[in-house]
C-alpha cells in the first residue's frame, strides 16, 4: 500500500508504573477506526524512542532530556519506601529521611528519583534494575525509595510500603517531537487533559443552518407571515355581505 492507503492508527509507549488505561479506554470509544498500540518501554529508552519515531508519544518521567521535545506534565507521584512487612516502618502511617538512618537504602541504576545518592547509607553496589532492588529488600539487604506506581507494580505478599515525606518525587508527562503535533496527537492531548467529545479545539466551525421556508413560502414562492393576504385588505377570513335595502 502507499502512504495514502495505510490506515491512520497511534502508537503510545509508556514507562513501568505509568498508567494509561483510562485513556486508552476513552480513545477506543471515541475513535474505534483508529487503533491504538500500547509500547512498554524502559525510562533510560523512552525520549529516544520517540526521537527515533518508535512511537507517535510516550508517558514518561520527569525530569529527562527534552531536546526536541514537547512535554505536557500530568500529574506527581507520592513517593514510598518499600521495606519487609516486620520492618519498624511498617508500624508507621508515613516516615522521613531521618528515620531511614540506621537502614541500607538501594539505588538502583534505572532509579526513577532525581538525587544523586538515596538517603543514609548507600549500599556497596547498586542493583542493575528496580526489580532487582525488590528482590534484595525482599532478602532484607535493604530499602527502597520510589514512586508509589512502582512499589505497586513489584507488589510482593512479604513486602509492603509506605509514605516518605522531604524526598524528591516523580512527575509523569506526556511527551512527543516538537514538530510532528498530528491531528491524532491533538486529539489524545485532549483527552488526558479532559476534554469531551464535544470540545471544537482542533475542529473546524460548523457551517450555519440554513433558514427552512414556512409552509406558505413553501406553496407561494413569496415570504410568508402573519397578516399577509393576497387582494383587497379584507381581514383574513372575513366575508363580503350584500348592502341592505333600505326601505
Amino acid at each position: 500500500m502507499t502512504g495514502s492507503d495505510v490506515p491512520p492508527s497511534f502508537r503510545l509507549a509508556y514507562v513501568p508504573g505509568a498508567t494509561p488505561a483510562k485513556w486508552v479506554r476513552i480513545w477506543r470509544e471515541r475513535y474505534p477506526d483508529v487503533p491504538l498500540a500500547l509500547v512498554e518501554v524502559s525510562a533510560a529508552e523512552a525520549a529516544g524512542l520517540v526521537r527515533e519515531r518508535g512511537a507517535d508519544a510516550v508517558l514518561l518521567r520527569l525530569p529527562t532530556d527534552r531536546e526536541g521535545l514537547h512535554a505536557i506534565p500530568l500529574y506527581t507521584e507520592t513517593t514510598v519506601v518499600v521495606v519487609p512487612k516486620d520492618h519498624l516502618v511498617a508500624a508507621a502511617d508515613e516516615v522521613t529521611p531521618e528515620d531511614l538512618a540506621d537502614d541500607v537504602v538501594l539505588h538502583p541504576l534505572d532509579d526513577a528519583l532525581d538525587w544523586e545518592r538515596p538517603p543514609r547509607r548507600p549500599a556497596l553496589e547498586r542493583p542493575a534494575t528496580t526489580a532487582d532492588a525488590i528482590e534484595l529488600v525482599a532478602a532484607g539487604v535493604g530499602l527502597l525509595v520510589v514512586p508509589q506506581s512502582l512499589a505497586r507494580l513489584h507488589h510482593r505478599r512479604d513486602l509492603t510500603y509506605r509514605p516518605l515525606r522531604d524526598a524528591p518525587e516523580s512527575r509523569v508527562a506526556l511527551s512527543w517531537l516538537e514538530d510532528e503535533t498530528t491531528d491524532l496527537m491533538e486529539q489524545f492531548i485532549g483527552i488526558v487533559r479532559g476534554r469531551t467529545v464535544n470540545s471544537t479545539r482542533g475542529r473546524p466551525p460548523s457551517p450555519p443552518k440554513e433558514k427552512r421556508p414556512d409552509a406558505r413560502e413553501r406553496k407561494t414562492g413569496k415570504p410568508g407571515g402573519k397578516g399577509t393576504h393576497r387582494g383587497s385588505g379584507t381581514p383574513r377570513g372575513g366575508k363580503r355581505g350584500k348592502p341592505r335595502r333600505r326601505s
